[in-house]
Protein backbone atom coordinates (compact mmCIF):
# COMPACT_ATOMS: atom_id res chain seq x y z
CA UNK A 1 0.00 0.00 0.00
CA UNK A 2 2.56 2.81 0.83
CA UNK A 3 4.63 1.34 -2.50
CA UNK A 4 1.17 2.06 -4.29
CA UNK A 5 0.79 5.78 -3.18
CA UNK A 6 4.72 6.45 -3.42
CA UNK A 7 4.21 5.37 -7.10
CA UNK A 8 1.38 7.41 -7.73
CA UNK A 9 2.89 10.65 -5.89
CA UNK A 10 5.93 9.90 -8.60
CA UNK A 11 3.37 9.71 -11.01
CA UNK A 12 2.09 12.95 -10.20
CA UNK A 13 4.98 15.02 -10.34
CA UNK A 14 6.06 13.77 -13.68
CA UNK A 15 2.54 15.17 -14.78
CA UNK A 16 2.97 18.03 -13.98
CA UNK A 17 6.54 18.83 -14.87
CA UNK A 18 5.96 17.71 -17.73
CA UNK A 19 3.28 20.15 -18.06
CA UNK A 20 5.67 22.89 -16.49
CA UNK A 21 8.30 21.67 -18.86
CA UNK A 22 6.69 22.24 -21.99
CA UNK A 23 4.98 25.74 -21.30
CA UNK A 24 8.65 26.83 -19.92
CA UNK A 25 10.62 25.80 -23.54
CA UNK A 26 7.29 28.19 -25.21
CA UNK A 27 8.17 31.11 -22.76
CA UNK A 28 11.84 30.82 -23.00
CA UNK A 29 11.77 31.51 -26.52
CA UNK A 30 8.59 33.79 -26.40
CA UNK A 31 10.75 35.95 -23.27
CA UNK A 32 13.97 35.76 -25.20
CA UNK A 33 12.79 37.10 -28.72
CA UNK A 34 11.17 40.05 -26.88
CA UNK A 35 14.47 41.06 -24.46
CA UNK A 36 16.03 40.68 -27.89
CA UNK A 37 13.79 42.73 -30.10
CA UNK A 38 13.30 45.58 -27.31
CA UNK A 39 17.28 45.34 -26.25
CA UNK A 40 19.54 43.57 -27.92
CA UNK A 41 17.99 44.57 -31.47
CA UNK A 42 18.49 48.15 -30.69
CA UNK A 43 21.99 48.18 -29.09
CA UNK A 44 22.95 46.02 -32.41
CA UNK A 45 21.61 49.06 -35.00
CA UNK A 46 22.68 51.29 -32.52
CA UNK A 47 26.31 49.74 -33.03
CA UNK A 48 25.64 49.77 -36.86
CA UNK A 49 24.82 52.86 -37.30
CA UNK A 50 26.64 55.55 -34.56
CA UNK A 51 29.92 53.32 -34.22
CA UNK A 52 30.18 52.27 -37.68
CA UNK A 53 30.81 48.40 -37.06
CA UNK A 54 30.40 45.94 -39.93
CA UNK A 55 26.67 44.00 -40.02
CA UNK A 56 28.59 40.98 -39.58
CA UNK A 57 30.56 41.83 -36.46
CA UNK A 58 27.32 43.13 -34.78
CA UNK A 59 25.64 39.86 -35.14
CA UNK A 60 28.22 38.31 -33.75
CA UNK A 61 28.01 40.42 -31.01
CA UNK A 62 24.40 39.80 -30.79
CA UNK A 63 24.80 36.68 -31.12
CA UNK A 64 27.84 37.16 -27.63
CA UNK A 65 25.11 38.54 -25.27
CA UNK A 66 22.61 35.93 -26.03
CA UNK A 67 23.40 34.04 -22.87
CA UNK A 68 22.77 37.16 -20.99
CA UNK A 69 19.53 37.60 -22.68
CA UNK A 70 18.86 33.84 -22.02
CA UNK A 71 19.52 34.17 -17.89
CA UNK A 72 16.92 36.87 -18.29
CA UNK A 73 14.21 35.10 -19.32
CA UNK A 74 14.21 31.60 -17.20
CA UNK A 75 12.95 33.83 -14.10
CA UNK A 76 9.75 34.89 -16.56
CA UNK A 77 9.79 32.05 -18.24
CA UNK A 78 9.32 29.44 -14.82
CA UNK A 79 6.78 31.86 -13.15
CA UNK A 80 4.81 31.70 -16.67
CA UNK A 81 4.85 27.95 -16.42
CA UNK A 82 3.98 27.84 -12.92
CA UNK A 83 0.51 30.22 -13.67
CA UNK A 84 -0.36 28.74 -16.91
CA UNK A 85 -0.47 24.93 -15.93
CA UNK A 86 -2.06 25.64 -12.22
CA UNK A 87 -4.34 27.92 -13.86
CA UNK A 88 -5.28 25.25 -16.29
CA UNK A 89 -5.37 22.32 -14.02
CA UNK A 90 -7.80 24.72 -11.53
CA UNK A 91 -10.14 25.36 -14.59
CA UNK A 92 -10.28 22.01 -15.18
CA UNK A 93 -11.19 20.45 -11.63
CA UNK A 94 -8.10 18.63 -11.63
CA UNK A 95 -6.73 20.56 -8.16
CA UNK A 96 -10.23 20.46 -6.54
CA UNK A 97 -10.11 16.32 -7.37
CA UNK A 98 -6.58 15.64 -5.92
CA UNK A 99 -7.78 17.91 -2.73
CA UNK A 100 -10.28 15.72 -2.71
CA UNK A 101 -8.26 12.53 -2.72
CA UNK A 102 -6.11 14.24 0.28
CA UNK A 103 -3.17 15.85 -1.84
CA UNK A 104 -2.70 19.11 -0.55
CA UNK A 105 -1.29 22.78 -2.22
CA UNK A 106 1.92 22.13 -0.99
CA UNK A 107 2.53 18.45 -2.39
CA UNK A 108 1.01 19.69 -5.66
CA UNK A 109 3.55 22.98 -5.57
CA UNK A 110 6.45 20.68 -4.65
CA UNK A 111 7.91 19.86 -7.90
CA UNK A 112 7.14 22.67 -9.42
CA UNK A 113 9.69 24.67 -6.21
CA UNK A 114 12.16 21.85 -7.44
CA UNK A 115 11.79 22.58 -10.58
CA UNK A 116 12.50 26.61 -9.74
CA UNK A 117 15.62 25.70 -7.60
CA UNK A 118 17.28 23.98 -10.57
CA UNK A 119 16.26 27.09 -12.85
CA UNK A 120 17.69 29.08 -9.85
CA UNK A 121 21.21 27.44 -9.71
CA UNK A 122 21.35 26.88 -13.37
CA UNK A 123 21.15 31.00 -13.79
CA UNK A 124 23.33 30.75 -10.88
CA UNK A 125 25.83 28.52 -13.00
CA UNK A 126 25.75 30.45 -16.69
CA UNK A 127 25.77 33.84 -15.04
CA UNK A 128 29.03 32.65 -13.64
CA UNK A 129 30.78 30.77 -16.45
CA UNK A 130 29.28 31.70 -19.69
CA UNK A 131 27.95 35.01 -19.49
CA UNK A 132 31.51 36.83 -18.16
CA UNK A 133 33.21 35.01 -20.95
CA UNK A 134 30.92 35.43 -23.77
CA UNK A 135 30.22 39.75 -22.35
CA UNK A 136 33.94 39.71 -22.12
CA UNK A 137 34.16 38.69 -25.94
CA UNK A 138 31.65 41.00 -27.39
CA UNK A 139 33.43 43.91 -25.94
CA UNK A 140 36.71 43.24 -27.15
CA UNK A 141 35.13 42.25 -30.63
CA UNK A 142 33.33 45.38 -30.33
CA UNK A 143 36.36 47.80 -29.85
CA UNK A 144 38.91 45.46 -32.43
CA UNK A 145 35.61 46.27 -34.83
CA UNK A 146 36.08 49.84 -34.08
CA UNK A 147 39.80 50.18 -34.68
CA UNK A 148 39.34 48.37 -37.90
CA UNK A 149 36.69 50.65 -39.39
CA UNK A 150 38.35 53.28 -40.45
CA UNK A 151 40.83 51.34 -42.68
CA UNK A 152 39.90 51.83 -46.37
CA UNK A 153 42.49 48.75 -47.60
CA UNK A 154 43.50 49.63 -51.05
CA UNK A 155 43.04 53.32 -51.11
CA UNK A 156 46.34 56.10 -51.61
CA UNK A 157 46.46 59.63 -50.83
CA UNK A 158 43.49 59.73 -47.94
CA UNK A 159 42.45 61.90 -45.16
CA UNK A 160 39.87 61.75 -42.70
CA UNK A 161 39.25 63.63 -39.36
CA UNK A 162 38.34 62.95 -36.31
CA UNK A 163 36.12 65.35 -34.77
CA UNK A 164 35.04 66.48 -31.01
CA UNK A 165 31.86 68.51 -29.75
CA UNK A 166 31.64 70.30 -26.68
CA UNK A 167 29.00 70.39 -24.21
CA UNK A 168 27.60 73.25 -26.07
CA UNK A 169 27.22 71.05 -29.16
CA UNK A 170 29.77 72.88 -30.93
CA UNK A 171 32.22 70.69 -33.45
CA UNK A 172 36.08 70.94 -33.54
CA UNK A 173 39.12 69.49 -35.11
CA UNK A 174 40.37 67.16 -32.33
CA UNK A 175 42.69 65.06 -35.10
CA UNK A 176 43.82 64.81 -38.72
CA UNK A 177 44.99 61.73 -40.52
CA UNK A 178 46.70 61.49 -43.53
CA UNK A 179 48.06 58.63 -44.97
CA UNK A 180 49.83 58.23 -48.75
CA UNK A 181 48.95 54.21 -49.09
CA UNK A 182 46.96 51.09 -46.97
CA UNK A 183 48.04 47.38 -47.58
CA UNK A 184 47.32 44.09 -46.17
CA UNK A 185 45.67 46.45 -43.18
CA UNK A 186 49.12 48.22 -42.58
CA UNK A 187 49.12 52.32 -43.05
CA UNK A 188 52.17 53.85 -44.53
CA UNK A 189 53.87 56.84 -44.15
CA UNK A 190 51.36 58.30 -42.14
CA UNK A 191 51.14 61.78 -40.71
CA UNK A 192 48.80 63.18 -37.20
CA UNK A 193 47.91 66.36 -36.20
CA UNK A 194 46.11 65.89 -32.97
CA UNK A 195 44.59 69.27 -31.45
CA UNK A 196 43.00 67.41 -28.56
CA UNK A 197 45.38 69.83 -26.12
CA UNK A 198 43.65 73.28 -26.45
CA UNK A 199 47.41 74.70 -25.79
CA UNK A 200 49.65 72.69 -28.09
CA UNK A 201 49.14 70.80 -31.53
CA UNK A 202 51.26 67.36 -31.76
CA UNK A 203 52.21 65.80 -34.74
CA UNK A 204 53.24 62.60 -35.33
CA UNK A 205 54.83 61.11 -38.29
CA UNK A 206 55.72 57.79 -38.82
CA UNK A 207 56.64 54.98 -42.16
CA UNK A 208 53.83 52.36 -41.57
CA UNK A 209 51.53 51.94 -38.63
CA UNK A 210 48.19 49.18 -38.26
CA UNK A 211 45.42 48.94 -35.63
CA UNK A 212 46.01 47.27 -32.10
CA UNK A 213 43.30 46.49 -29.41
CA UNK A 214 44.83 49.70 -27.46
CA UNK A 215 44.56 52.35 -30.71
CA UNK A 216 46.57 52.87 -33.86
CA UNK A 217 50.12 51.99 -33.31
CA UNK A 218 52.72 53.66 -35.56
CA UNK A 219 56.43 52.33 -35.93
CA UNK A 220 59.40 54.27 -36.99
CA UNK A 221 58.57 57.95 -36.62
CA UNK A 222 59.04 61.23 -34.93
CA UNK A 223 56.38 63.37 -33.15
CA UNK A 224 56.62 67.14 -32.56
CA UNK A 225 54.64 69.01 -29.65
CA UNK A 226 54.32 72.73 -30.86
CA UNK A 227 52.66 75.61 -29.41
CA UNK A 228 49.61 77.53 -31.05
CA UNK A 229 52.35 79.97 -33.37
CA UNK A 230 53.69 76.53 -34.74
CA UNK A 231 57.19 76.96 -32.62
CA UNK A 232 58.15 73.30 -32.30
CA UNK A 233 58.67 72.74 -28.37
CA UNK A 234 59.80 69.11 -28.45
CA UNK A 235 60.64 66.59 -30.63
CA UNK A 236 60.95 62.97 -29.78
CA UNK A 237 61.85 59.76 -32.28
CA UNK A 238 60.08 56.61 -31.42
CA UNK A 239 60.27 52.65 -32.69
CA UNK A 240 56.68 52.39 -32.01
CA UNK A 241 53.93 54.78 -30.53
CA UNK A 242 50.35 54.45 -29.90
CA UNK A 243 47.38 57.18 -31.15
CA UNK A 244 44.43 56.64 -28.71
CA UNK A 245 41.86 56.81 -31.75
CA UNK A 246 38.23 56.75 -30.55
CA UNK A 247 38.71 55.98 -27.13
CA UNK A 248 35.86 58.01 -26.39
CA UNK A 249 33.45 55.28 -28.07
CA UNK A 250 35.76 52.57 -26.67
CA UNK A 251 34.78 53.60 -23.38
CA UNK A 252 31.13 53.56 -24.07
CA UNK A 253 30.96 50.24 -25.72
CA UNK A 254 33.16 49.05 -22.33
CA UNK A 255 31.40 51.04 -19.85
CA UNK A 256 29.42 48.10 -18.71
CA UNK A 257 32.71 46.17 -16.86
CA UNK A 258 30.75 44.41 -14.22
CA UNK A 259 28.90 41.91 -16.16
CA UNK A 260 32.44 40.31 -17.47
CA UNK A 261 33.56 39.20 -13.89
CA UNK A 262 32.55 36.06 -11.68
CA UNK A 263 31.86 35.99 -8.30
CA UNK A 264 35.07 35.87 -7.07
CA UNK A 265 36.82 38.10 -9.96
CA UNK A 266 34.17 40.92 -9.12
CA UNK A 267 34.93 41.01 -5.81
CA UNK A 268 38.92 41.35 -6.35
CA UNK A 269 37.94 43.84 -8.98
CA UNK A 270 35.85 45.98 -6.45
CA UNK A 271 38.93 45.28 -3.58
CA UNK A 272 41.67 46.55 -6.00
CA UNK A 273 39.98 49.55 -7.25
CA UNK A 274 38.15 50.74 -3.97
CA UNK A 275 40.29 53.80 -3.78
CA UNK A 276 40.30 54.43 -7.69
CA UNK A 277 36.55 54.74 -8.30
CA UNK A 278 34.26 57.41 -6.98
CA UNK A 279 31.42 56.48 -4.20
CA UNK A 280 28.95 56.04 -6.88
CA UNK A 281 30.94 53.72 -9.56
CA UNK A 282 32.02 51.60 -6.42
CA UNK A 283 28.49 51.40 -5.30
CA UNK A 284 26.87 50.40 -8.75
CA UNK A 285 30.09 47.37 -8.71
CA UNK A 286 28.88 46.61 -5.32
CA UNK A 287 25.10 46.28 -6.27
CA UNK A 288 26.08 43.53 -9.02
CA UNK A 289 28.25 41.63 -7.14
CA UNK A 290 25.30 40.85 -4.69
CA UNK A 291 22.74 40.74 -7.87
CA UNK A 292 24.90 37.61 -8.87
CA UNK A 293 23.12 36.13 -5.65
CA UNK A 294 19.93 37.79 -5.52
CA UNK A 295 18.84 37.64 -9.13
CA UNK A 296 18.91 33.58 -9.45
CA UNK A 297 17.29 33.47 -6.12
CA UNK A 298 14.49 35.45 -7.85
CA UNK A 299 13.26 32.35 -9.82
CA UNK A 300 12.02 30.84 -6.28
CA UNK A 301 10.34 34.06 -5.19
CA UNK A 302 8.43 34.42 -7.81
CA UNK A 303 6.96 30.52 -8.11
CA UNK A 304 6.25 31.47 -4.26
CA UNK A 305 3.59 34.53 -5.35
CA UNK A 306 2.80 32.54 -8.32
CA UNK A 307 1.47 29.42 -7.41
CA UNK A 308 -1.50 30.86 -5.03
CA UNK A 309 -3.03 33.66 -7.81
CA UNK A 310 -2.72 30.50 -10.36
CA UNK A 311 -5.12 28.06 -8.52
CA UNK A 312 -8.34 30.04 -8.86
CA UNK A 313 -11.63 29.38 -7.14
CA UNK A 314 -14.29 27.00 -8.27
CA UNK A 315 -16.72 30.22 -9.35
CA UNK A 316 -13.82 31.56 -11.80
CA UNK A 317 -13.95 29.41 -15.55
CA UNK A 318 -11.72 31.96 -17.40
CA UNK A 319 -7.77 31.35 -17.69
CA UNK A 320 -5.98 34.32 -15.71
CA UNK A 321 -2.59 32.88 -15.92
CA UNK A 322 -0.98 34.83 -18.46
CA UNK A 323 -2.69 38.40 -16.96
CA UNK A 324 -1.04 37.41 -13.91
CA UNK A 325 2.16 35.97 -15.33
CA UNK A 326 2.58 39.83 -16.82
CA UNK A 327 1.26 41.36 -13.65
CA UNK A 328 3.87 39.51 -11.49
CA UNK A 329 6.29 40.29 -14.21
CA UNK A 330 5.52 43.85 -14.21
CA UNK A 331 5.83 44.15 -10.25
CA UNK A 332 9.23 42.73 -9.75
CA UNK A 333 11.22 44.70 -12.62
CA UNK A 334 9.10 48.09 -11.34
CA UNK A 335 9.95 47.65 -8.15
CA UNK A 336 13.72 45.85 -9.00
CA UNK A 337 13.91 49.29 -11.24
CA UNK A 338 13.70 51.87 -8.39
CA UNK A 339 15.70 49.73 -6.00
CA UNK A 340 18.76 49.62 -8.34
CA UNK A 341 18.22 53.48 -8.89
CA UNK A 342 18.03 53.83 -5.10
CA UNK A 343 21.19 51.67 -4.67
CA UNK A 344 22.97 53.47 -7.43
CA UNK A 345 22.62 56.56 -6.33
CA UNK A 346 23.45 55.54 -2.55
CA UNK A 347 19.69 56.15 -0.84
CA UNK A 348 20.44 52.42 0.18
CA UNK A 349 23.19 49.62 0.77
CA UNK A 350 24.34 47.77 -2.22
CA UNK A 351 23.42 44.57 -0.25
CA UNK A 352 19.08 46.14 -0.06
CA UNK A 353 19.48 47.68 -3.18
CA UNK A 354 19.83 43.69 -5.07
CA UNK A 355 17.32 42.33 -2.10
CA UNK A 356 14.23 44.51 -1.65
CA UNK A 357 12.20 43.76 -4.89
CA UNK A 358 13.14 40.22 -3.44
CA UNK A 359 12.28 40.63 -0.17
CA UNK A 360 9.13 42.50 -1.15
CA UNK A 361 8.04 39.40 -3.25
CA UNK A 362 8.84 37.31 -0.44
CA UNK A 363 5.96 38.90 1.99
CA UNK A 364 3.89 39.38 -0.34
CA UNK A 365 3.96 35.37 -1.85
CA UNK A 366 4.28 34.19 1.86
CA UNK A 367 1.29 35.46 2.92
CA UNK A 368 -0.89 34.70 -0.47
CA UNK A 369 0.63 31.43 0.02
CA UNK A 370 -0.76 30.50 3.48
CA UNK A 371 -3.92 31.83 3.05
CA UNK A 372 -4.39 29.43 -0.02
CA UNK A 373 -3.07 26.29 1.40
CA UNK A 374 -4.67 26.61 4.69
CA UNK A 375 -7.96 28.39 3.71
CA UNK A 376 -10.71 26.66 1.82
CA UNK A 377 -11.22 28.33 -1.78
Amino acid sequence: MHNNILNKLTILDRYILLQVLEIFVMGIVIFTSIIFASDTFITLIKQITLYGIPFNIAMMIVLLNLPQVFVMAIPMSVLFSTVMTLNRLSLSSEITVMRACGIGINRIAKPIFIFAAAMSLLTFVINETIVPVTNSQSKTLAVWALGQKNIPNGKQNFTFKEIKTDENGHHSMKRLFFVQKCEDNTLKNVSVVDFSDPKTIQVVQSQTGKTSPEGWQFNRGAAYTMNKDEKVLNTTWFDQSIVDFGMDVKESLTEDEATQYNVIALWKYIENNSKKHDPKTHSIFKIELHNKFAFPFTTVVLVLLGVPLAITPPRVRYNRGFLFSILIIFLYYLLRALSLSFGENMAVSPFLAAWIPNFVLIILGSILYYRKVYTIT
